[in-house]
């Protein structure tokens, strides 16, 4: 019994009075790791802050003077004074476009339906690995996969016979194989984002309590009512914000488009949905490969157009999130 009493006398300390006990020398040497440890924090995000704040300082002063009218509304030229981004601008919201309609209805599905409906198993574990694994697969082989499926469709039709649906000219015209418009393009990304939107939104039906779904289906609501009134609108604001970060990665992606075989030099914008496209991380690509300083001012105008179209879509996807969030609350 003596035994057993400085044991429970112990048990009973709080844990600042375990705390306190402790020798000071600990105390001294936990503190001073956790202050190094936020300082190592502090001075790495510091500097990350101001390599960025010289990346976008660098790319204003070479690129701003640049920036007009006639430079959203021109079409590439050899000649600097005329080269624009109109071709390559349009080309981006089209392609964009086309991927966030083709990959949020799949990503979102998708992961409702392996968080809310499938059954715990082996395969549904091993389903859910690989679609982990797939977000971090080189955007390139997305390419190779979009160039194969999309643009060739695996061969079993001829690219240079395909089937026409429609007039080229109209917006209403359609062809197998899809080649090289936009339509394969904006697939193509969807192949790229489509791990994050589902990854993300797993993780966001995942924050839903799980009291919630219990409540709802304990007053007679069935799974799918459940998950529509109740846990899809809860998870909506991080399904939101996985999805601009998806549609961030995809309009800065050049890899897989330049696989395509989309032309760098194009004085066209898209007219239907297989309509020849460009896109502004190729154009870009075009001018600061280039050995004339000219073309190098231009491409740093062309990375502010770049980064005002994603902030543009960005703020566009967080009013929607607000908005979303509010009706949900």
């Amino acid at each position: 019994m003596m035994a057993g009493l400085p044991a429970t006398a112990r048990a009973r300390r709080s844990p600042a009075a375990i705390a306190a006990s402790a020798p000071a020398n600990s105390q001294a040497g936990r503190r001073a790791a956790d202050r190094s440890f936020l300082a190592l924090c502090l001075g790495i995000t510091s500097l990350t802050v101001v390599i960025l704040a010289v990346l976008l300082i660098t790319i204003w002063n070479d690129g701003h003077g640049r920036l007009s009218w006639d430079f959203l509304t021109n079409f590439a030229s050899r000649k600097p004074a005329e080269a624009g981004v109109k071709a390559s601008l349009w080309g981006s919201i089209w392609v964009c476009a086309i991927c966030a309609l083709s990959a949020l209805p799949i990503g979102v599905g998708t992961a409702i339906y392996l968080e809310e409906f499938s059954r715990r198993s082996r395969l549904t574990s091993f389903i859910k690995l690989n679609i982990a694994n797939l977000a971090g697969v080189p955007s390139i082989v997305y390419g190779i996969l979009g160039l194969t499926a999309f643009a060739r469709l695996f061969g079993m039709a001829s690219a240079d016979s395909p089937i026409t649906l429609g007039n080229p000219e109209s917006f209403f015209y359609l062809q197998l194989p899809f080649g090289h418009g936009v339509l394969a393009g904006g697939l193509t990304l969807m192949l790229v984002v489509l791990p994050i939107i589902i990854v993300s939104s797993q993780e966001a039906l995942r924050s839903v309590p799980r009291s919630l779904r219990t409540g709802s289906l304990a007053l007679g609501a069935t799974q799918w009512q459940t998950t529509w009134n109740i846990t899809l609108p809860a998870s909506i604001p991080m399904i939101m914000t996985g999805a601009i970060l998806a549609m961030s990665r995809a309009i800065g992606e050049a890899a897989p488009v330049l696989v395509l075989g989309v032309p760098l030099f194009i004085r066209s914008t898209p007219t239907n949905l297989m309509s020849d496209f460009t896109v502004l991380p190729l154009q870009i690509f075009n001018w600061a490969g280039r050995p004339q300083a000219e073309f190098h001012e231009l491409a740093a105008a062309a990375i502010i157009v770049l980064l005002a179209v994603l902030l543009t879509f960005n703020a566009i996807a967080v009013v929607l999130r607000h908005r979303l969030q509010r009706a949900a609350g």
